[in-house]
């Protein structure tokens, strides 16, 4: 039997980061980044740096 307690919606998912968050992340991206500027993996941190920028 169908009640209106089994048909209950699913919680709203709640943000994982606060907007705070992003420019903590971006920041400490930028300092990785200025590590390993001269390794091939560093395209990779600065698309997700300019990514973050679009997020905060």
């Amino acid at each position: 039997m169908i009640t209106t307690e089994t048909m209950r919606e699913p919680a709203r998912a709640r943000a994982v980061f606060s907007s705070e968050d992003f420019g903590l992340l971006k920041e400490a991206v930028l300092t990785h980044l200025r590590t390993i500027e001269d390794r091939p993996e560093s395209v990779k941190y600065s698309n997700l740096y300019h990514r973050l920028g679009r997020l905060s």
